[in-house]
């Protein structure tokens, strides 16, 4: 039947879903087993809001669970994708994914500590940068005492690397 003789009140709304962190088409999605966990924990929360729904209305009960189906599909896609990278398993004397890094700005002496983790782990606040993001790529496979510099619109930085550790 052509959707023309459907009643607007029967027809579905199409669930927006905000996509999941960028990750670039052909990268690997790499996560630390912390990361896996967090998005296991993810997969198990969704799934759990679908069975504790409390909607009695039959449409946006409908409506409430493809939203959330939306959600748990891009999750077990990223899930599905992800190559678990242990920490422990990484060269200890230089920055790879998963290490702590330990960095001291040149102009400031600020000292700042950032982790680098996967895309769906990342998070700035909490000292988390994505393994995609311009700072990790600039400090990758360098050493403690090596000197960085990062491209910035505001003027280039350079970064010494104080310390790297694998927690």
């Amino acid at each position: 039947m052509s959707r023309g003789f459907v009643k607007e009140d029967d027809q579905e709304e199409v669930p927006m879903v905000p996509p999941r962190a960028y990750l670039p088409p052909g990268v690997i999605n790499y996560v630390t087993p912390a990361g896996m966990e967090e998005l296991l924990a993810e997969q198990q929360a969704l799934m759990d809001e679908i069975k504790n729904l409390e909607i009695t209305s039959e449409k946006e009960r409908r409506i409430a669970v493809n939203h959330i189906t939306a959600r748990l599909n891009l999750l077990n896609n990223r899930i599905s994708e992800a190559r678990i990278i242990d920490p422990e398993d990484q060269p200890k004397d230089e920055v790879r994914f998963g290490a702590a890094v330990t960095l001291k700005t040149s102009d400031t002496n600020e000292i700042q500590t950032f982790r680098i983790v996967g895309v769906d782990e990342a998070d700035i606040s909490g000292g988390k940068i994505s393994f995609i993001s311009p700072l990790a790529r600039v400090l990758t496979n360098k050493k403690t005492g090596e000197k960085v510099v990062l491209k910035r619109p505001k003027g280039d930085q350079v970064l010494e690397i104080t310390g790297i550790a694998y927690l």
